[in-house]
């Protein structure tokens, strides 16, 4: 691919998923480093003003922790590393709500666990706040719920976890920035005929093989995560950048299309890759039959499905399983993920969302299923 085409892929992302390492906003160990994350703000403010959405994944909660509990070496216990996490965790939400503010954006701190993906109801969701808080240009800082979760429930990295955010808010573009420059084909500190990877497709069985030797020693996760993480975001359409978080205006340049680091490339488009997710679901788990006027709206208008246009409800689902939609007919026209639960959607039938609090006790999503989480099938 030529250089202008893959600065065509950085120009033109809208919605990106910025993750740090801990080498990268800490102290060597000592506690945040006010000034690198202050840096990081500073940019992602500039990303913002230029129209673009951005979510922060970000390590340093225990570093910080174990500074303020006075802890010079890292525990092993998983109980005392749970009690910095808590303790750092009020740190590092302090620290980037006074960064952000200052650089005018408003901050929320997210904690996630693997449970929290794993789960349908929970992913849609983790979902839900996370795209409302964008629309509202609130930046979410997100890490993994460390004072809770165990080794059998972690990510295991924040690699990982910045590719799965990546995955649940459809993002454009996964940055990763590290301590190392991007993926050689050899460890370059141990091979002086490594070859730099300016650009290569993600998923590519070469690229394990390659970062084998490339980890870095810092932190939990090494080059071989990041290269799984970008495999695992191409599976929504994200392609990644792993680049030196060190670089002046990474962000920024990143953003203006220069080629900083190694970008491994989504082959699937965004909107294609969610769709063929939902195409290809085989566990359905029910049903709702729709009447021709919210046929026509779904299938020709490509509006999304909302309750008033249901004359059934077939099934025992969740909220955010996937269901089918079918005509008067009883064929199948559709497929998406359910707002509400069956039980809920037997109640709103054939109802204008002005009703659901009265009937439900709440109000949600005027949608039963929305245009973003919908694809057709015949």
């Amino acid at each position: 691919m030529s250089e202008k085409k893959t600065s065509k892929v950085l120009q033109d992302a809208r919605r990106i998923v910025v993750k740090v390492g801990s080498s990268l906003v800490t102290n060597d160990g000592r506690g945040l480093d006010e000034a690198a994350i202050g840096q990081w703000c500073r940019q992602l403010a500039a990303l913002r003003r230029d129209g673009r959405e951005v979510v922060m994944v970000s390590s340093g909660a225990i570093a910080e922790g174990m500074k303020r509990l006075g802890w010079v070496t890292r525990p092993h216990e998983i109980h005392e590393l749970q009690a910095a996490a808590a303790v750092g965790q009020m740190g590092l939400a302090q620290m980037y709500e006074t960064k952000l503010r200052e650089n005018g954006l408003g901050s929320a701190q997210v904690l996630l666990t693997h449970a929290d993906l794993a789960d349908r109801e929970r992913y849609l969701n983790a979902r839900s706040t996370l795209l409302t808080l964008l629309q509202h240009k609130v930046v979410p800082v997100i890490n993994e719920n460390d004072t809770v979760v165990n080794d059998e429930i972690k990510f295991g990295d924040n690699d990982t976890l910045g590719a799965l955010v990546a995955n649940l808010i459809e993002a454009d573009v996964l940055v990763i920035l590290t301590d190392q420059r991007g993926l050689f084909s050899a460890d370059p500190r141990k091979d002086p005929n490594a070859r730099f990877i300016d650009e290569a497709r993600a998923g590519d069985p070469a690229l394990e093989a390659m970062a084998g030797g490339a980890g870095s020693s810092l932190g939990r996760g090494g080059m071989i995560t990041k290269i799984l993480a970008a495999k695992r975001a191409a599976g929504s359409g994200a392609s990644t950048v792993i680049a030196w978080g060190r670089e002046p205006d990474a962000l920024i340049r990143l953003m203006q299309g220069e080629v900083i680091g190694t970008l491994l490339l989504a082959q699937t488009p965004k909107n294609q890759a969610r769709k063929q997710w939902m195409a290809d679901h085989l566990q359905l788990r029910g049903a709702v039959t729709v009447d021709e006027g919210a046929a026509a709206k779904v299938r020709v208008e490509g509006k999304s499905l909302l309750p008033i246009g249901m004359t059934a409800v077939e099934g025992d689902f969740s909220r955010g399983d996937v269901i089918a939609i079918r005509d008067a007919l009883g064929h199948e026209m559709a497929r998406g993920l359910a707002n509400y639960a069956s039980v809920e959607a037997r109640l709103i039938c054939r109802k204008p969302s002005s009703e659901f609090e009265r009937l439900l006790g709440y109000a949600a999503e005027p949608e039963m299923v929305h245009r973003d989480n919908l694809v057709l099938t015949r």
